[in-house]
């Protein structure tokens, strides 16, 4: 491709000499330590690195090109100013990889929570059929079959395009983030199912309101194919507003809901959450859920209208949905002879907890030890309402440090205080900074028949060195057990 190709698609005339245009572009970088010679350089400012600052690096290794928001003369190679870098990196990505997406089936999935379990099961499903699914994700990205580190739930317009160009997958599933579609992550990609889970307090630190949160969800479904699809869940009333703003478009919506006019109408479910009695068409279903909770219950029934209208059969769908067996950090279940049962999950929103705690009464859980904290600078309007609810609902929970980030150990200590004589019971609450030695002490607490309900970081490796020097939840919490167990045998 010739720089002119890139110029004529962001519609930009500029006096750049005729030789330039000429040039054969060989690739892009948003990143300057990727660029090689004859790249393109986009330079975005971040939140933490501005990349303006490292447009000198690229050019000297090899820009042809260099793209960016500022005023900036008097450097060695063209430069266009453009209103918005993230934007236009997403239009180019698209140009120079001769727009991937249109020839592969792309399902997006977008909620507050949800988005990973349902991504995994509509994975699980399709692959039942025979079909090969890549995944672009919050745990993992897979292409080909190959695991690929994820560092963000939605990459960059760039690294995404590149991904479904070395993609042979019949289909493709994204989870898309509110942050990926403010910020023109998925610019250019187009989407033949877009799947919206719920909507919950979240992120307020970023979008301000929940109406702005809404509203970049919504962005989502501007990347539809022409004859794209939506499915929604309207048992949650951002979901029902959705569905019929979607309809108004004439954009084909099909939902998941109690309610008569839903495609998949929810009828009742067994009192342990393992089958769903619904309606399609109609006509009485049953649904195996794979996963313990009401959430995922949800989350089931997202992936199975989601797979219905792929379309694939519904015994097929049914039979696939009974041989999943979960996904990393979402309601992880552990238990050794007779301790108590222990829940890791990722919930980190108000609602996601009280799906954890109703689900764990609804199995018969005697007592419910709670542990869970706050992350240093992010989203502090929540904590009020994460706070009630495990106060109201559980027996003991205990509050400790997530990712400090900036914030200092004895100004998160304070703060925890401070949160738990306000919106807590200190009756109930348990202030244990370390995160380890709160797991410790909740399941050393817990007997047989109680449950240890972990939320906030699922499958995500800690990120400060604590107590006991186990990497993840998964492994302190298998550390704790079998420690109890050899006192047990020893005793």
């Amino acid at each position: 491709m010739k720089i002119d190709d890139l110029l004529t698609t962001l519609n930009i005339e500029m006096m750049i000499d005729k030789n330039i245009k000429n040039m054969g572009i060989k690739g892009i970088a948003d990143n300057s330590n990727d660029v090689e010679i004859g790249f393109v350089f986009v330079a975005i400012k971040g939140y933490q690195v501005d990349g303006h600052d490292y447009i000198a690096d690229a050019i000297q290794k090899g820009a042809t090109l260099v793209i960016g928001e500022q005023q900036i003369q008097d450097i060695d190679v063209p430069y266009i100013k453009v209103e918005n870098s993230r934007k236009v990196l997403g239009i180019i990505s698209k140009q120079f990889y001769n727009n991937p997406s249109k020839d592969k089936l792309m399902i997006g999935i977008t909620g507050t929570n949800g988005k990973t379990t349902t991504s995994y099961l509509i994975k699980h499903i399709v692959e039942a059929c025979g079909k090969t699914c890549g995944l672009i994700g919050t745990i993992q990205n897979m292409i080909n079959g190959k695991p690929i580190p994820s560092f963000q739930t939605t990459p960059s317009a760039l690294m995404v395009n590149k991904l479904l160009t070395e993609s042979k997958d019949d289909v493709v599933i994204m989870e898309v983030s509110s942050h990926g579609l403010s910020q023109h992550r998925v610019e250019g990609i187009e989407f033949d199912i877009a799947v919206f889970t719920n909507l919950y307090h979240e992120h307020l630190d970023y979008h301000h309101s929940m109406e702005e949160y809404f509203q970049a969800k919504l962005l989502l479904f501007d990347h539809l194919k022409p004859n794209g699809k939506a499915v929604i869940n309207t048992d949650n009333e951002w979901g029902n507003r959705l569905a019929e703003l979607l309809r108004q478009r004439d954009i084909p919506t099909f939902s998941v809901g109690e309610a008569e006019k839903n495609e998949v109408q929810l009828k009742d479910f067994a009192v342990d959450l393992s089958i769903l009695y619904a309606k399609e068409e109609g006509k009485s279903i049953e649904v195996v859920i794979p996963i313990p909770g009401i959430h995922n219950m949800y989350n089931t029934m997202m992936a199975y209208l989601s797979t219905r209208i792929l379309p694939i059969p519904q015994e097929t769908i049914r039979e696939a949905i009974q041989s999943f067996t979960g996904v990393d950090g979402r309601f992880e279940k552990y238990k050794q002879g007779n301790s108590p049962t222990v829940i890791v999950d990722y919930a980190h929103t108000p609602d996601a907890i009280f799906h954890c705690i109703a689900s764990a009464k609804t199995f018969g859980a005697k007592h419910i030890f709670h542990v869970f904290g706050f992350r240093g600078n992010r989203d502090t309007t929540k904590r009020p309402q994460m706070l009630s609810l495990t106060a109201k609902y559980s027996d003991q929970y205990f509050l400790t440090f997530d990712d400090l980030n900036s914030i200092s150990e004895n100004e998160m200590e304070k703060t925890l205080h401070e949160l738990n004589r306000k919106f807590g019971n200190t009756n109930k609450g348990n202030i244990v900074p370390d995160w380890t030695l709160a797991i410790q002490k909740a399941i050393e607490m817990a007997n047989e028949g109680d449950w240890v309900i972990i939320t906030g970081k699922g499958h995500e490796n800690y990120q400060q060195s604590f107590e006991l020097q186990t990497p993840s939840d998964k492994e302190t919490v298998q550390y704790i057990l079998n420690q109890l167990a050899e006192e047990k045998i020893t005793n």
